[in-house]
């Protein structure tokens, strides 16, 4: 669910600064013997969208969020194309498997995928630097 709230970029640099952190252990995870692990690049984009609604004045709460960030995102910010769109739906539903069906994801989806999450998170980013100028 989608709620009106106050913007709050002191609370927006909060959770930018552990998403930063989160990055960088990623960066360190083999991804040819975990390749599971994706699952937190979904944690990362779905933490940067909320960033986004936060400083928009919106937060998601309860059953569904991480999918109503994504419709957020396709409804509010056109820089993002429908492909790109449709990949945050898979991360999501493929992180969704890893976390409650047991589901291994192999080593050659992250090397497939690994350059289209890091431009998305780019401009995740930008947007939200813009914004807390």
């Amino acid at each position: 669910m989608l709620i009106k709230t106050t913007p709050d970029k002191e609370k927006a640099n909060s959770i930018l600064k552990m998403v930063e952190v989160t990055l960088r252990m990623i960066e360190e995870i083999n991804t040819e013997k975990f390749p599971s692990n994706i699952i937190k690049y979904h944690d990362v984009v779905r933490e940067l969208i909320s960033i986004l609604a936060l400083l928009d004045g919106y937060k998601t709460i309860g059953e569904g969020a991480h999918k109503e960030l994504i419709d957020y995102l396709k409804d509010n910010y056109s820089q993002f194309s429908q492909q790109e769109i449709i990949f945050l739906d898979q991360l999501r539903t493929n992180r969704n498997r890893i976390t409650y069906d047991g589901f291994f994801i192999d080593s050659d989806y992250v090397i497939r995928n690994k350059d289209s999450i890091r431009k998305i998170i780019n401009k995740l980013n930008n947007l939200i630097q813009q914004k807390i100028k």
